[in-house]
């Protein structure tokens, strides 16, 4: 009788666990079936509103591909510009409110942010998310989620006169050859000129020498682990340190000065972004051409900080679904490209930047090749505490003091400045 009453006991546990699991377990698949973006069964909402950067070109490609849209489900999309840097303030005030976007748009570095204070939700891309280029997916993923559907990718590259140089350097010893050929300093003429003493646009000779802002291991950045003076970026930082001390570019130097000088053709290569082929081109004409950085000395190709501008879902909208299927038809194939002929940034879907429209355009493949070499940009919020003192610690490299000194001086007051903002 006991030996019947304990695998009585038994069994009555096992039915007792399967009861309490199994409703669960449904529930659970219930829920991950129903928690995708799908809107089959979701009622359309009579309009979305969505805050667009408030550049003319960006709203004139923008307003085409809303209309589409809106021809395509029967949903009014209403547009409203909004600086793309003020958005997220505007944003915390109007969520809340009642009176904020259903979609808005934003650069991938300022997501972390933006998710602290909890203002986007993230995004379900679903079976779409493989036509976004890896790098874009890796820039809009914050702690494991996706935020944003991207639109757009840039980075920073190589413009040369033809006319001074008939081909592209393809080594940073090509360049440096250039730069003590063409240069006479007296004359306002150089044969290679950057913003050297911008972080940003020096990070790819600290990169691809082993530097790194934080660590970054599957997509997780660990904001203890600051990697801006080690070996790699010694060595980036001597590298550029050299160009100041063999008069090859100027101390004073500013994106301003740069311009100018590269657009009378006093320049034979210039690093800068895409942001200026309208203002070369005018200027240069034919002469202009374009291609990736020069590869360093050890082989590697500098990993250029890549940009990424992206959609993303409001926390406050009431039409999360639909306004998710809004944001991957904006970013599919067709619209991207239509986005890049109309605005001219270059697309994050995959198929659109290896569409022959951008690879055969000669002043866009330049950049379109350099994006593979490159790396996001980190998107916590922790990458605001580097840019002063990275800034400061290449003004000091430029007037000549030790490197290594400086990048560990910088280092420290980084993470002083993280720790004092309350971030890890």
């Amino acid at each position: 009788m006991k030996k019947f009453f304990s695998v009585f006991m038994v069994m009555m546990l096992v039915i007792g666990v399967l009861a309490a699991c199994g409703p669960k377990r449904d529930a659970e698949q219930v829920k991950e079936k129903n928690s995708g973006t799908a809107t089959e069964n979701v009622k359309k909402p009579e309009k979305l509103v969505v805050w667009v950067n408030d550049e003319e070109k960006q709203k004139q490609a923008l307003s085409d591909i809303f209309k589409k849209y809106t021809e395509k489900t029967g949903i009014k999309i209403e547009m409203v510009a909004v600086s793309m840097l003020d958005q997220a303030k505007k944003l915390a005030l109007d969520g809340p409110a009642g009176k904020g976007p259903d979609v808005f748009y934003q650069p991938h570095d300022r997501i972390g942010d933006i998710v602290l204070q909890g203002l986007a939700d993230p995004v379900d891309l679903g079976d779409v998310k493989g036509e976004y280029s890896k790098t874009a997916i890796d820039a809009v993923t914050y702690d494991g989620d996706i935020y944003g559907a991207p639109l757009v990718v840039e980075t920073y590259g190589l413009f040369y006169n033809k006319d001074l140089v008939p081909q592209a350097p393809k080594t940073m010893d090509e360049l440096m050859n250039i730069a003590k050929e063409k240069t006479n300093a007296s004359q306002d003429k150089y044969g290679f000129l950057m913003e050297a003493t911008n972080f940003y646009f020096i990070y790819p000779f600290f990169a691809g020498y082993g530097g790194y802002v934080f660590h970054n291991e599957d997509g997780k950045y660990d904001t203890n682990d600051v990697g801006l003076a080690n070996d790699g970026a010694v060595k980036g930082a001597q590298l550029v340190q050299s160009w100041f001390k063999n008069g090859y570019i100027p101390k004073e130097i500013t994106g301003d000065v740069m311009n100018g000088l590269f657009t009378k053709g006093n320049v034979a290569a210039v690093i800068t972004g895409p942001w200026n082929i309208a203002t070369y081109r005018d200027a240069l004409g034919d002469k202009l051409a374009t291609a990736p950085l020069p590869v360093l000395e050890n082989g590697e190709h500098p990993k250029s900080f890549v940009g990424v501008k992206s959609w993303m879902l409001s926390a406050y909208s009431k039409n999360k679904e639909w306004a998710t299927d809004f944001m991957k038809f904006i970013t599919n194939e067709e619209n991207s490209l239509h986005y890049y002929e109309v605005a001219g940034e270059m697309p994050a879907n995959e198929k659109a930047l290896t569409n022959e429209k951008i690879t055969n355009d000669p002043l866009i493949s330049g950049f379109a090749e350099q994006i593979q070499y490159g790396e996001p940009m980190p998107n916590v919020p922790q990458m605001s505490q580097v840019w002063d003192p990275m800034g400061n610690a290449l003004q000091f490299i430029a007037k000549g003091d030790d490197p290594k000194a400086v990048l560990t001086e910088a280092v420290k007051t980084i993470q002083d400045k993280i720790a004092a903002s309350g971030g890890k």
